[in-house]
């Protein structure tokens, strides 16, 4: 437990390993931040009061110290005394020394707040913002000008698939850092599109940077490190819960300019991503889809009820944000592309995704792009389980 003396940040392990991470840090500061991480759920108000208020070093020290030293006004007794009991069963300095261990053993790294590369937005989450990042691969993509939320169902239908492709990657391709949690369906859809143009991807996870979750997608994750950059508020090692999924939502929502949703049942999780957006004023677009999928029915909820812009393409993306001038609305994908992919295809017999590419010579991630925004424009359509061309 912790006791006089701060055992969590004094400990010299402790001390040692803080400045391994951050050599470039105060490694007091580095090593009171990681303990909070260990202490605390994510988007603890309590705690993030308390190091608004204080600082971390000094927030440990009023909460933990041999007396209390808690100035008057920043936290009233009842709310304190019912967070202390939640963060007790874990204030060791042995699970403080585990977590930048295991982040080492990894190659993790820290961001902490007001690093050149802190997402800007996540300050508009106030108390409840995450008191540092755990991160893997690129993290200068964090640097892009512009980011976008591309959210949506897991149980994923192939049309919400290839528009998801479509916006990431003609987002992608035009500079823009594409964000989503790394979820089977709509999330890798997105990842994959972006990583496929050559573009910059990151995604915030449920659980520890050193976990693959879904462990479907750990190749995805390896991709996403070698070119991107995956994002945690909990230390290695912690699992994913429901609630750190509802919290990890908001991460998504507050890093970027604008979250999209496409595809979502009516109750579907990923409106719990827009909710957070509409609470910190970021727009929310929604994909439409058929009257009759359930797998759009959320989205059409979000165009009825919460004043979603409805997005068709990756120029309507970036309009929810304000970005109209003629270079943004290029499209980003060249016409002989299409004529690649039209080439590729019958008006007869049905192809599957990888025999396009194969004919067409371009990748399977391009290929699934194009076909989204072709068959929102009603050049292609799905039959057989593979495409067709209409025209």
């Amino acid at each position: 437990m912790i006791g006089t003396g701060l055992e969590l940040i004094d400990d010299p392990e402790v001390r040692s390993g803080a400045r391994l991470l951050r050599p470039d840090a105060d490694p007091g500061e580095v090593a009171a931040r990681v303990a909070w991480s260990v202490l605390i759920e994510p988007g603890d108000g309590v705690a993030g009061a308390l190091l608004e208020s204080l600082g971390a070093v000094e927030a440990l020290r009023a909460t933990f110290g041999e007396t209390s030293l808690m100035p008057p006004g920043v936290i009233a007794a009842r709310p304190l005394a019912d967070a202390l009991a939640r963060w007790r069963p874990r204030a060791s300095a042995r699970a403080v020394r585990d977590a930048l261990v295991s982040a080492q053993s990894v190659g993790a790294r820290l961001l902490l707040p007001g690093d050149e590369l802190w997402p800007e937005g996540l300050g508009d989450l106030e108390v409840h913002q995450p008191v540092l990042l755990w991160a893997r691969g690129d993290a200068g993509v964090l640097g892009a000008e512009t980011a976008a939320a591309i959210v949506g169902a897991r149980a994923a239908t192939g049309y919400g698939e290839n528009v998801a492709a479509e916006l990431a990657g003609d987002l992608a391709a035009g500079g823009t850092l594409v964000v989503s949690g790394g979820a089977y369906g709509i999330d890798g859809a997105a990842h994959r599109a972006a990583l496929g143009v050559g573009g910059a991807t990151a995604a915030f996870l449920a659980g520890g940077v050193d976990r693959a979750y879904p462990i479907g997608h750990q190749q995805l994750f390896d991709r996403i490190r070698q070119s991107g950059v995956v994002l945690s508020e909990v230390p290695c090692g912690s699992a994913p819960t429901k609630w750190r999924f509802l919290a990890r939502n908001r991460l998504i929502a507050a890093s970027t300019l604008a979250t999209v949703v496409v595809e979502a049942g009516w109750r579907s999780g990923t409106l719990n991503t827009a909710g957070h957006a509409s609470s910190l004023a970021r727009p929310i677009g929604a994909v439409p889809g058929p009257i009759t999928s359930a797998a759009s029915a959320g989205c059409h909820r979000l165009l009825r009820e919460y004043d979603a812009v409805c997005v068709t393409s990756a120029q309507e993306v970036r309009e929810l944000w304000g970005e109209t001038d003629a270079a943004a609305a290029a499209p980003a994908a060249p016409h002989h592309d299409r004529t690649r992919l039209f080439d590729a295809m019958s008006t007869r017999t049905a192809r599957e995704t990888a025999d396009i590419a194969r004919r067409s010579g371009l990748s399977i991630e391009r290929v699934r792009s194009l076909l989204g925004m072709v068959g929102l424009e009603g050049g292609v359509v799905q039959r057989d389980g593979g495409w067709i061309r209409t025209e």
